[in-house]
């Protein structure tokens, strides 16, 4: 059976990470985080929280080799992070992202045959840091049509193919139903396709429009959780969503929805 997660990034913000991490672990659920960098980890060592995913990087890009260097850099001091908390997993994106969400290093249109290279060298790369190390490096889907334009290497397609390719198990994919739904749809078949191929680190979930909870929106988030059970789908299942309401609420909802 998978475990379930909420990402403390998104809940409970009006309360400081460590209480977030607490109230989330006193629900019945993993944390997730996002930059390590803005929060204090011994602090957070300090809860009861089981920690399963953070950011793998501080900066840099899979395009281009400069970019890739500071990646790879980022990523050596990132994967010191998840010793604090015994974090499996180390979150990446096809480039760095603002606050905002945007890339830092947008790509106009398709990526070249020169980008898929460096991305698959670069990858390659963090999935040797990872297997050294003892983690999981994960990279996430994104959708370019409401919240990153300009990402690279954003679909799950893409993902599903760099991660098939380096063929590594320091390597796995982020498989983000939410930005799926919006950028490719076919969610079930698409689970069925990365699971079969054993390619999934992770699946995070958010309903469509609005990024909330499940039952907020138009994905039948229940015939998923009977999809992942028939499959026999053990990793984690994290909740990336903003609460439509009180985030209690949000988190009962999510767990009902992934509860047969």
């Amino acid at each position: 059976m998978y475990t379930l997660a909420v990402c403390a990034e998104m809940v409970y913000r009006d309360l400081p990470i460590e209480e977030r991490a607490r109230r989330i672990h006193e629900a019945g659920f993993q944390v997730e985080i996002w930059d390590w960098t803005r929060h204090d980890l011994d602090a957070l060592a300090q809860t009861p929280a089981e920690f399963s995913s953070m950011t793998g990087y501080i900066r840099g890009t899979l395009t281009d080799p400069d970019g890739a260097a500071e990646l790879l850099r980022t990523a050596g001091e990132s994967i010191k992070a998840p010793e604090h908390l015994g974090c499996p997993r180390l979150n990446l994106h096809g480039t760095g992202l603002d606050g905002a969400g945007l890339p830092v290093v947008p790509v106009t249109g398709e990526a070249t045959g020169e980008m898929w290279i460096t991305a698959h060298r670069t990858l390659t790369r963090l999935a040797e840091l990872g297997e050294s190390a003892g983690v999981t490096f994960t990279l996430e889907n994104l959708n370019t049509a409401v919240d990153h334009p300009g990402v690279p290497f954003a679909t799950a397609a893409d993902t599903f193919s760099l991660v098939a390719a380096v063929d590594r198990p320091g390597l796995r994919m982020n498989l983000d139903l939410y930005h799926a739904q919006i950028g490719e749809g076919n969610l079930i078949e698409l689970i069925r396709r990365a699971h079969g191929a054993g390619l999934i680190g992770e699946i995070q979930v958010a309903d469509v429009p609005g990024r909330c909870e499940p039952g907020t929106g138009e994905i039948n988030y229940p015939a998923v959780a009977r999809a992942l059970t028939d499959l026999g789908y053990d990793g984690t299942v994290a909740l990336e969503a903003w609460p439509s309401g009180d985030s209690h609420t949000a988190m009962e909802r999510f767990r009902a929805a992934f509860t047969l």
